[in-house]
């Protein structure tokens, strides 16, 4: 609609509304802001940290423990349930403030017109009907259709990732028009670049371009993870599992041995403890936070803790292109002229850099117009930054780059300012008009180009321009021609013009981006383009970053057009995305996760908000981020680096092999205890290990051992194998067999142990202790063979140990030497002293383990490397 239009359909005038109007419409319309959602108490969140099936089953292992007055046993197994809803509740503590950042972008002043007279008035009070100022430097407070403009741009890229301010125009657009080309609007949350302009309010609080975002966030379903997903499902499998053994125990003892229901009953407690790894979720808390502090380090935070999991089977990378694969500063890297093309060197906006290729007088010239006929600022405090329009501050830097002064620049005599009707701006400066523009509107003002002979050849000179563009460039051409006289006006720049060139400006793509994109496409991830740009400019950066399919490009009006099936195959596809707005970011991040695939989003605007809390894992960037962005995320990059991406799944992929191997080492010594357990009961013999010594075990020995496999840096090759499916259990079938397999090992050690002892005249006590210290001592030897699930373990490098194996190591050995030989723990363990022969004879059946262990490691290998072998 005009503006007069949009003034009668709100019933307003420039003049604005008077009180008792505004005070009405603010009673229908309600204040603009955003709403508050409700938020779960500290109770319940709280609540929530027991809901984990491993974590009830503890409980009721406590229950049943204190019941039957084993004390110990019940505060130990407590201490586990109460530390791990601790970690888990603080973890939890700012996962939802994303809508409260969003609340924060609203400015909360605004100038308005209220019955003709200018005033301030909170920004919350504005109605629909509101004619308001806005100038250089403000937030816009609500949505405003405007019906005055000078010179007037806005930042937008919050809203459209647009990578320059846009400018701003009265003409209306197409009903249809992307967020980003509705330059008759001005949007609440953004910022005023320059220039002055005034309009009325048509949206305010959830009704505003910002509050639909504001509205998507609240609807956007948030996914578990992979990790948490697959630990669920561990968790029923396992319980399951020892619930029906536990009940067929029971049966047998009550039925088949005739056993009194209450000593029958305490045998199965023995085995839920024994078969159940009270000490797995403490260690997959701890294996998780180290892969959060590895990644501080590298300047990436890790908002939720299992999210550094969800980096690691991470299979689609979509990631917004201005500020993350491009440095979002504006830059000269070409230049045209009559005398040949010339590269332009330097970084950013210092005005310091080669120029390189064409010479002449043209050079200088360009360097002249590109400072005097410039509105923009540089200043230096630490770094180079624009003051202004950054197309502009990329000039006064070529500038410096051409020997041009551009520091202390004169005031021109005359100017007429960049009006978008025009598309161009020019200025007087000593007898000279300096201007600068769209090539097609200043090509055609032009009749000879500078430093060559003849009238201007224009086709010639659009093909370049052309040229330019096609590698993703904004291209501005610079032109000058002799004037007298002290005024200037458009007539003045009809025809006449000498060209002296033309330049393409780009937001250059990061050099770590380039890399890491090639890292991720060996890792076997998918990287795709999600932005607001135009399709030209997002397929140029596209191909110099290196995605795999760079040229075609797929725009928001095309995904409109596609049903959300036929989306699914088009986002598979496709590489680029451009002209996206936050509801497309959204539908793409869904069509890519509809397959199966697990999705990493990264960003920085609110635009990007609503995708990147939907993403499987959410990465914001910490710099040039909005608040809003970094409160959605899980990941936020405090450098700004898409290469910290590359580490992060990186370290994802080892805290998920590290998890695997902490299983793989707690389940076969918690079926070793077990099936010793129920091998006593089936053939009525004395239980081998008391279930006291199964938890002192299970909770001091096996967790210490476990924590050092938290530790373990990544295996060779852990970025040149494609990611995990999802959907892949994490007790996969070698996880399976190993867990058999050394289950039966420890069975064996355990048993025959205890009963060599009893053979050789060893009393109950000094047994049982042989037995434990056997238990330990297999631990010991295994968690060397389990360090290495791609490699053998029996190496000089494999026994060396890391600082956290070796500390393990002196914590194991110092706490089973404290049961064997300390009173106090002889008396409440029902444990005896040790001769060295047969601490010799524990340690051995380790040593035996080990051994049988690496052969079946090397059977493995051999036997997927034999072309008839199984290779799963």
């Amino acid at each position: 609609m005009s503006a007069d239009e949009v003034l009668r359909a709100l019933g307003t005038m420039p003049a604005g509304l008077d009180a008792a109007e505004a005070a009405a419409r603010l009673e229908r319309h309600g204040p603009n802001r955003l709403p508050e959602p409700p938020r779960p108490s500290a109770l319940a969140r709280l609540a929530r940290q027991f809901g984990n099936l491993l974590i009830v089953v503890l409980i009721i292992a406590a229950g049943i423990t204190a019941l039957l007055g084993h004390w110990i046993d019940t505060g130990v197994i407590l201490a586990v349930v109460i530390v791990n809803a601790v970690i888990g509740f603080v973890q939890e503590g700012r996962a939802e403030q994303a809508m409260e950042a969003l609340r924060d972008m609203l400015a909360p002043r605004a100038s308005v017109l209220r019955g003709g007279q200018r005033q301030g008035v909170d920004a919350s009070q504005l109605v629909p009907g509101d004619i308001v100022l806005i100038e250089a430097g403000d937030r816009v407070p609500a949505d405003l259709r405007l019906i005055e403009v000078a010179n007037l741009t806005a930042e937008e890229a919050m809203l459209t990732g647009e990578s320059l301010p846009v400018r701003k125009a009265l003409a209306p657009v197409a009903a249809e028009a992307p967020l980003g080309d509705r330059s008759s609007m001005a949007f609440s949350g953004t910022m005023i670049a320059e220039g002055t302009g005034t309009g009325v309010v048509v949206a305010t609080g959830p009704a505003t371009q910002i509050g639909r975002i504001s509205d998507m966030m609240s609807a956007v379903e948030v996914l578990t993870t992979p990790l948490i997903a697959q630990m669920s499902r561990f968790a029923k499998v396992l319980t399951g599992f020892v619930l029906a053994v536990a009940a067929l125990v029971l049966a047998f003892t009550s039925l088949v041995r005739g056993t009194p229901f209450a000593e029958g009953f305490i045998v199965v407690v023995g085995l839920i403890v024994a078969a159940i790894p009270e000490g797995l979720p403490a260690v997959l808390t701890v294996t998780l936070a180290i892969g959060v502090q590895r990644m501080a380090a590298r300047s990436a935070i890790i908002r939720r803790l299992p999210s550094i999991e969800t980096l690691g089977a991470v299979s689609v990378i979509c990631s917004d292109k201005t500020g993350t694969l491009t440095r979002n500063e504006m830059v000269v890297a070409r230049i045209a002229t009559a005398e040949g093309d010339a590269e332009v060197g330097g970084a950013g906006y210092a005005p310091e850099g080669d120029v390189t290729g064409a010479s002449g007088a043209a050079l200088p010239g360009l360097g002249r117009i590109a400072a005097l006929c410039n509105t923009a600022h540089l200043r230096h405090d630490g770094a180079w930054r624009v003051e202004g329009d950054p197309m502009e501050g990329a000039l006064l830097a070529l500038a410096g780059k051409l020997g041009a002064p551009w520091q202390d620049r004169p005031a021109p005599e005359a100017a007429i300012p960049f009006d978008a009707r025009y598309r161009y701006m020019a200025v007087l400066q000593d007898g000279m008009i300096l201007l600068k523009g769209a090539p097609e509107a200043v090509l055609s003002r032009c009749d000879s180009a500078l430093g060559a002979t003849g009238p201007l050849d224009r086709a010639a000179w659009e093909e370049r321009a052309e040229a330019i563009a096609a590698d993703g460039m904004r291209v501005l051409a610079l032109a000058q021609k002799p004037h007298d006289g002290p005024a200037l006006d458009h007539a003045d720049v009809e025809a006449g013009l000498v060209l002296v060139g033309l330049v393409g400006l780009i937001d250059p793509p990061r050099p770590e981006a380039i890399a890491a994109v090639a890292d991720c496409r060996r890792a076997g991830i998918a990287v795709k383009m999600i932005t607001g740009d135009h399709a030209g400019t997002a397929a140029a950066i596209g191909r110099q970053i290196g995605l795999a399919r760079p040229d075609r490009a797929l725009t928001g009006a095309q995904i409109d057009a596609l049903d959300d099936e036929a989306l699914i195959g088009a986002a598979a596809g496709t590489d680029v995305f451009a002209r996206t707005s936050p509801e497309h970011k959204l539908r793409l991040v869904m069509a890519l996760q509809a397959p199966g695939a697990v999705v990493a989003m990264t960003g920085d605007g609110v635009n990007d908000a609503p995708a990147l809390k939907r993403a499987d894992a959410g990465i914001a960037m910490g710099q040039k981020g909005s608040q809003a962005a970094r409160e959605a995320s899980d990941l936020v990059l405090a450098d700004d680096n898409f290469a910290s991406i590359v580490e992060a799944v990186r370290q994802g992929r080892t805290v998920y092999e590290n998890l695997k191997k902490v299983i793989t080492f707690l389940l076969p010594v918690n079926g070793g205890e077990s099936m010793s357990l129920i091998i006593a009961v089936l053939f009525a013999l004395t239980l081998p290990i008391t279930p006291l010594q199964i938890l002192w075990v299970n909770m001091l020995s096996s967790v210490a051992l476990a924590m050092a496999l938290a530790f373990e840096p990544p295996e060779k090759g852990v970025m040149a194998r494609p990611p995990r499916p999802a959907s892949a259990p994490i007790l996969s079938r070698f996880v399976l067999w190993r867990i058999m397999l050394v289950s039966v090992l420890f069975t064996i050690g355990i048993f025959g142990q205890f009963e060599m002892a009893l053979a050789t005249g060893a009393d109950l006590d000094v047994a049982r202790t042989m037995a434990v210290n056997t238990l330990v001592a297999m631990e010991v030897f295994y968690l060397f063979s389990v360090r290495y699930r791609h490699g053998a373990s029996a190496t000089v490098e494999g026994s060396r140990g890391t600082p956290a194996v070796l500390i393990a190591l002196a914590v194991v050995l110092a706490l089973q030497a404290l049961l064997t030989y300390a009173p106090p723990l002889q008396a409440l363990f029902g444990a005896a002293a040790l001769s060295l022969s047969q601490l010799a004879t524990c340690a051995a059946a380790g040593a035996v383990l080990l051994a049988v262990l690496e052969f079946d490691k090397r059977a493995a290998a051999f036997w997927k490397r034999s072309p008839t072998g199984d290779t799963a």
